[in-house]
């Protein structure tokens, strides 16, 4: 694994850690079972890839970049939605998450080819 690998892994854990600290404060109003739901969400976008792997990655890593639960918590606190803001820490949360274990943004090669090397036993 590259040095540049390993710091994107690196970067993922302390957006995820960093996320996750803010959300363990009480001005956010989800409950912890809602909020783990949401958390998994992003997930579903591998629906996608029945459309084929270029759809499948595009939408995958348009749910998956920083900058999409950046926005969204973004707007939460422009405009005093405290749901919203959480919608936006969860979601920035996943994608730290997932780079962290190595989930990458997805290449149009195959849902296993990421920017981060393979996954799965291939990886």
């Amino acid at each position: 694994m590259s040095g540049a690998i390993l710091w994107q892994r690196a970067e993922g854990a302390l957006v995820f850690l960093g996320a996750l600290a803010i959300l363990t404060l009480d001005w956010q109003p989800m409950v912890w079972w809602l909020a783990l739901i949401v958390f998994f969400a992003p997930d579903l976008s591998f629906a996608a890839y029945l459309a084929g792997p270029k759809v499948g990655a595009a939408v995958y890593n348009a749910l998956h970049l920083y900058g999409f639960g950046l926005i969204v918590m973004a707007l939460g606190a422009l405009t005093d939605q405290p749901w919203i803001t959480t919608l936006g820490f969860l979601w920035l949360a996943h994608a730290g998450f997932d780079r962290m274990l190595g989930y990458g943004l997805k290449l149009t090669s195959g849902f296993q080819d990421t920017h981060l090397g393979g996954i799965g036993r291939d990886g």
